[in-house]
């Protein structure tokens, strides 16, 4: 039974699920890999496993679920095979949900013992234990299907020398799956990450394992779940305010679902107080606040990359994707700080901004602002800068 106190995106999971499992003529490249990114706290995790990874399940998948951010002392290999030796155990018992949900679905008795698998799961990944090929052909044989890893904020793994071993092993270990004629599923890999220049580099770098992959923007929730919070708050015996106003506000907090639900407390406070009479108004004020005071830490880090870079970011911010090294960009900034700048300079500006998450390459000399949020947030943040520094403009006598 589906959670009351939880919004559901069942179109957007069995969409996915179907272009994973199901792929059409234009669909086969999610075959090598698919990379999804969006920045935090806009719901990514909430629905991998709440609406995707059931999805999958319905299709008769069998999903496998590691995430690389809550226990980020352990390196990224033991968290990968603590979740394939966790799935492994429950399939062994009978009564496991899991078990059900495959037999309900395939139409398949899996032996009253359920599926024990023929490697010794301890010694996976060791000198001489089963590699990770070995435990996923396993796996795809006893689930008669495919078997699908899910990886949350997967750019974590290229942080460390581990991560970076797990992830040619989990290639090594697709391309043995899916190049094998005698199986009846294949191993599919799924990727989360908030860091969006980082997923992209992951599938697009030569240097990369899964180069080659296919990466998208993570869907963001829209008026549909608005609409779905509103009618909870008024359920509840509280004011809510106006449906569009609550819409835009929620898009001008990054469509993140907790920075609405402080908007709408605060909201609460505003019309106890008798100051709701333009409950419009007064609630995209407290949205504009909260965006403001959510984006302050991006808005250091622009400024702390240095003048070179906030030129930049600033230029990319209004839609000038391209020419960052071209001779009349460098001549502008040149002007604007005051001395030369040679595109030696501007590399190692670019660097910091892509670092620091802050904008994202979308291909050669190409680049984009990472996070929506934040570029409207620093074309406000210019834009009141500018007014506090433009001269008055003299009174007549």
């Amino acid at each position: 039974m589906s959670d009351p106190n939880l919004f559901h995106r069942p179109g957007y999971a069995q969409d996915l699920a179907r272009q994973l499992l199901e792929p059409g003529p234009l669909d086969q490249g999610l075959r090598s890999g698919v990379f999804l990114s969006g920045i935090r706290r806009i719901g990514k995790t909430t629905f991998i496993r709440k609406d995707f990874i059931p999805a999958l399940l319905e299709r008769g998948a069998l999903a496998l679920y590691v995430d690389l951010w809550t226990d980020r002392s352990s390196p990224p290999m033991t968290l990968m095979l603590e979740a394939v030796r966790a799935a492994a155990a429950e399939l062994q018992h009978p009564a496991s949900s899991l078990l059900q949900k495959l037999r309900r679905v395939k139409g398949v008795d899996f032996g009253a013992a359920g599926i024990s698998l023929s490697l010794q799961l301890d010694a996976l990944g060791t000198p001489g234990g089963a590699s990770l090929a070995d435990v996923f052909i396993e796996l795809v044989k006893k689930a008669q299907g495919h078997v699908v890893l899910i990886i949350d904020e997967v750019q974590q793994a290229m942080a460390t020398q581990d991560g970076q071993d797990m992830l040619f092993a989990l290639k090594a270990a697709r391309d043995r799956v899916n190049t094998a004629t005698d199986l009846p599923g294949q191993l599919l890999i799924v990727g989360t990450g908030s860091h969006r220049s980082l997923v992209t580099d992951m599938a697009t770098r030569r240097s990369q394992a899964f180069a080659g992959a296919h990466t998208a923007s993570f869907e963001p929730l829209g008026k549909d779940y608005v609409e779905w919070f509103l009618r909870r708050v008024e359920a509840a015996g509280l004011v809510a305010p106006p449906l569009e106003a609550a819409l835009e506000g929620f898009r001008s907090v990054g469509s993140r679902p907790e920075e609405l639900a402080k908007a709408v407390r605060q909201f609460q406070d505003e019309v106890a107080a008798g100051r709701g009479a333009d409950p419009g108004a007064v609630f995209a004020t407290i949205c504009a606040t909260l965006a403001t005071a959510a984006a302050e830490l991006d808005i250091q880090s622009i400024e702390d990359a240095g003048e070179l870079a906030v030129l930049a970011f600033s230029r990319i911010a209004a839609g000038q994707h391209r020419g960052l090294f071209a001779a009349d960009t460098l001549a502008a900034f040149s002007a604007a700080l005051g001395r030369d700048v040679s595109p030696n300079d501007m590399t190692p500006a670019i660097e910091k901004l892509v670092s620091a998450n802050l904008i994202v390459r979308k291909g050669h000399g190409s680049f984009e602002i990472a996070d929506p949020f934040v570029r409207h947030v620093w074309l406000q943040h210019l834009q009141m800068r500018q007014t506090l520094l433009r001269p008055e403009a003299p009174r007549p006598i």
